[in-house]
């Protein structure tokens, strides 16, 4: 199922959606490209994402000298990397620092996939045609990790109020 701008595809649908945008040999990541504001890389070796997160999260990426994403908590169920730097920053300013949970603080980070992890998901659209984004598994989380080439790049922060 793909969900574009809101309205529910079916998987034939999604399909033909999917070849009229990105042509009759389209793979996942060449999908990720076709998502309106991807400003990521996207190449058969490895996808550029982007991951807005609060205080409490930056810090347990930076214990890790920023190689990889802390475990969910048993309430998160996926772990929820997105396709552009301006989706990460709308969460990032507009939700992490509004929440106190986050730390009245919100935090843009970008990562490099390896493409073999990647291909094993699709991208899903919440919202509109910028919203890209994929759910990985939270069982998965270990597997992104050990995909990620090179280190987790801080990309900007923002401050709210509390």
């Amino acid at each position: 199922m793909l969900i574009l701008g809101g309205l529910e595809l079916g998987e034939a649908s999604a399909v033909v959606w999917r070849q009229t945008l990105c042509g009759e040999g389209d793979t996942r990541n060449e999908f990720a490209s076709g998502v309106s504001g991807y400003s990521g890389s996207v190449t058969s070796e490895s996808t550029t994402l982007y991951r807005p997160v609060g205080q409490l999260e930056f810090e347990l990426v930076r214990a890790s000298g920023f190689r990889e994403f802390p475990p969910r908590l048993p309430e998160q169920p996926y772990f929820y990397p997105v396709l552009n730097e301006e989706y990460a920053s709308q969460i990032a300013r507009d939700w992490n620092t509004k929440d106190e949970r986050s730390g009245f603080a919100g935090y843009v980070l970008r990562f490099e996939v390896r493409g073999e992890f990647l291909q094993r998901y699709e991208t899903h659209v919440v919202g509109s045609s910028a919203h890209g984004e994929y759910w990985i598994p939270a069982s998965e989380l270990a597997n992104l990790n050990a995909s990620i080439v090179g280190n987790i790049e801080v990309v900007s922060e923002f401050r709210g109020t509390n």
